[in-house]
């Protein structure tokens, strides 16, 4: 124990061992759908699922090793979400290009990143994004997860008013109840018994809402109540080890990149995608789970930032030599700062169930989406008070970080909401004219950058 407490600092960062075991598994449990997930959209690239769900879990592992070692951060990585989609269904659907050149845009992604952060390019943006833009991207990073949540546990679905209320009436009717609907009902009670046990200051409060819901759903699929159906995406809440217990091969994936297409313009086009998205989507992941954390001083700035970036550029290298794509902080990190991780000995553990979970892997794929839903919406609110740091008497400045906050849920982009942010702050305050306040010219490139891409792309 004093071992951990001198390495990770644990009371300088007025936390415990078991506080950060704690925040650890839970912001594993937010997360492991991923190792389900990202297999099957990559399997639509003509991509093996045991090579990549071996590689999610290793790459998950190894990045989230570095970010706990090297930045003592409590931030877990894996391959991030919606840049597998754009992989499949844009670089080898559309395109047509083979996944293994897609490797190649991720692998060469990372070796850039690692230049940007050891020259603290990436430092440099951080730091100048505005403090009221930092709130807002915070609040906005909330009301984001909270949409995932409700989405996961389908109380929010697609509608004639593009998102609506599950029709729990009409569910009744054709039979779908005993399936989504029941998952929906679990996630409101889910939400409930998480807010009591956190109004109860219960330890662990969110990761024991985790296990409540999930407890109420194998009974219920015992009972019949509960009924699976994986075309609905449904599926089972009860582990199965039918299949024994195996590691997937990493063979057909492990260091299969293909260079031969390096030197055309339309895999710049790609490369250039997938930096974009990945910088400012890490950059806003960084900014909310830090704030909310109280680790950013009182400039606004993440005195580990470079270290944590360079950790999140060489999981990128590692996964695509492992056979995923591009490696990255996980919004779900708030979840484990919920409880109270404030060190590297989260993100430790969290690495190490990763481990566990090649070896147990019925076991945490089981986890139901409407299990980990309570987390996501009860961190959401959190994440949401961000927002009363913001001074709303100065338009400049509020209504920024209120765009930023917006376009994040409803573009289901981060990336959409630091854009809109920055653009909105920069014309606000050029022709607003508000004397004494002064920004920075990175503000301005990041602005014109944001702009042209609009524009062009």
């Amino acid at each position: 124990m004093n071992f951990l407490e001198s390495f990770f600092k644990l009371r300088e960062n007025g936390t415990t061992v078991k506080t950060e075991l704690l925040a650890g598994l839970t912001t594993f449990m937010t997360m492991a759908y991923i190792l389900a997930v990202n297999p099957s959209i990559l399997g639509n690239a003509g991509m093996d699922p045991g090579a990549v769900f071996t590689a999610t879990a290793l790459s998950a592992c190894l990045g989230t090793l570095l970010m706990g070692l090297l930045a003592n951060c409590p931030f877990v990585l894996a391959p991030g979400m919606g840049i597998n989609a754009f992989f499949t269904y844009t670089i080898v659907g559309q395109m047509g290009y083979p996944w293994q050149v897609g490797l190649v845009a991720v692998f060469i992604e990372g070796v850039l990143f690692v230049i940007m952060s050891m020259t603290k390019l990436r430092t440099t943006i951080f730091n100048c994004i505005p403090p009221a833009l930092k709130f807002g991207v915070t609040s906005g990073i909330g009301l984001f997860i909270t949409f995932i949540g409700l989405q996961n546990a389908k109380l929010v679905v697609d509608g004639v008013t593009l998102v609506r209320l599950y029709p729990f009436g009409s569910s009744l009717a054709d039979g779908s109840f005993y399936t989504t609907g029941i998952g929906a009902m679990l996630a409101l009670v889910g939400v409930v018994v998480t807010a009591i046990l956190l109004e109860k200051k219960v330890t662990g409060g969110i990761l024991w809402g985790i296990v409540f819901t999930w407890g109420l759903g194998m009974i219920c699929e015992l009972t019949g109540i509960y009924i699976p159906n994986p075309e609905m995406g449904m599926y089972s809440v009860m582990p199965d080890f039918s299949q024994g217990v195996s590691i997937p091969s990493l063979a057909p994936t492990f260091m299969q990149l293909d260079f031969s297409a390096l030197l055309t313009f339309n895999f710049l086009t790609v490369l250039m995608a997938v930096m974009f998205a990945d910088l400012f989507n890490t950059i806003g992941t960084l900014i909310g789970v830090a704030s909310k954390a109280n680790m950013l001083d009182e400039n606004g700035k993440l005195p580990k930032i470079e270290k944590a970036f360079l950790a999140d550029s060489f999981a990128t290298i590692i996964g695509s030599l492992l056979g995923t794509t591009t490696v990255t902080t996980f919004v779900e990190s708030s979840a484990g700062v919920a409880v109270g991780g404030r060190t590297g000995l989260t993100a430790i553990v969290s690495a190490f169930l990763f481990v566990l979970s090649m070896f147990f892997a019925p076991i945490f794929l089981a986890i139901p989406a409407f299990a980990t839903a309570p987390a996501l919406i009860v961190v959401g609110f959190m994440m949401l008070s961000c927002i009363m740091n913001v001074d709303f008497s100065d338009y400049t400045e509020a209504i920024p970080a209120f765009l930023a906050m917006i376009f994040m849920p409803f573009t289901y982009s981060i990336c959409e909401g630091i854009a809109a942010g920055i653009i909105s702050y920069v014309l606000l305050n050029i022709f607003a004219r508000r004397k004494g306040k002064s920004i920075s010219g990175v503000v301005y490139v990041l602005a014109v950058i944001f702009l042209l891409k609009y524009i062009l792309v």
